[in-house]
């Protein structure tokens, strides 16, 4: 079994790729903070792991509220010292066509998506930067690289991540913190549950939480995937604009 022997905080751990990547790094070794604001999932979750002989501290918090969360990072490291990792996984998604655009819901998604990763990266950054070491990682999405239909509000909330995030890593490499940005597919998870759209290439939670960890255990700066859904979106972004809206009307994975 491989080794990972890090302080790591993740947010959106109490199911989906949050839960599952908890697991897999408590299983090899990390003592793991898990936020989410379902006080009762993360308790079921600890359980897991601590069945496990893994090592978890359930932090019940709204990445929305800066406060929060900085309590939160506050608690974990009096139980285990410094953090060395920040997963920020926290999401939502919504679905709706732009004729009927809810601005409430919009910024809803922005609040959790964005703002919450902000909040996050705010609560274990300067301890990071005093030890001149530690790893950021953002749980991005493939729809961050173009507009989807009925999809607003969550491309804007990814393509937001996943430049916040690389502004970070250009300026965080000079001080010795590493920025991992991972744009995941559609995986089977509470997100995509329910779904009666096809999502091609859909993945199994296991297959991604083993990627997802291998990336981090790497420090890679960015990665896309799996690689077929990735390649279709990448010639997307050099499509010219009636080609892919073309495409894009007659392919949507919203209801």
């Amino acid at each position: 079994m491989d080794s990972f022997s890090k302080t790591v905080l993740i947010t959106g751990a109490s199911s989906g790729i949050g839960e599952g990547v908890a697991r897999e790094l408590a299983r090899r070794g990390a003592r793991v903070g898990l936020v989410a604001r379902r006080a009762d999932a993360l308790a079921e979750v600890v359980r897991k792991i601590d069945a496990t002989a893994g090592r978890a501290l359930a932090l019940a918090a709204d990445v929305q509220d800066a406060a929060s969360i900085r309590a939160a990072a506050d608690r974990m490291r009096a139980a285990f010292g410094s953090i060395d990792v920040l997963i920020a996984n926290a999401g939502i998604a919504t679905s709706s066509d732009a004729s009927q655009l809810n601005a409430e819901e919009v910024a809803s998604v922005i609040n959790v998506n964005v703002i919450g990763a902000a909040n996050s990266v705010a609560a274990v950054l300067p301890g990071m930067v005093e030890r001149g070491q530690g790893h950021l990682v953002a749980i991005s999405s493939l729809a961050a690289y173009r507009g989807l239909p009925k999809s607003a509000a969550y491309c804007a909330s990814k393509a937001g991540v996943s430049a916040f995030f690389e502004s970070l890593r250009l300026d965080l490499a000079p001080k010795g913190i590493d920025v991992t940005i991972i744009h995941p597919g559609f995986i089977k998870t509470p997100l995509t549950a329910g779904r009666t759209a096809k999502m091609p290439y859909l993945m199994e939670l296991d297959d991604a939480v083993a990627k997802i960890v291998r990336v981090i255990e790497r420090r890679k700066k960015s990665y896309a995937f799996p690689w077929q859904l990735a390649t279709i979106v990448r010639a997307g972004m050099v499509m010219p604009n009636f080609m892919y809206d073309w495409i894009s009307r007659r392919n949507s994975f919203r209801e």
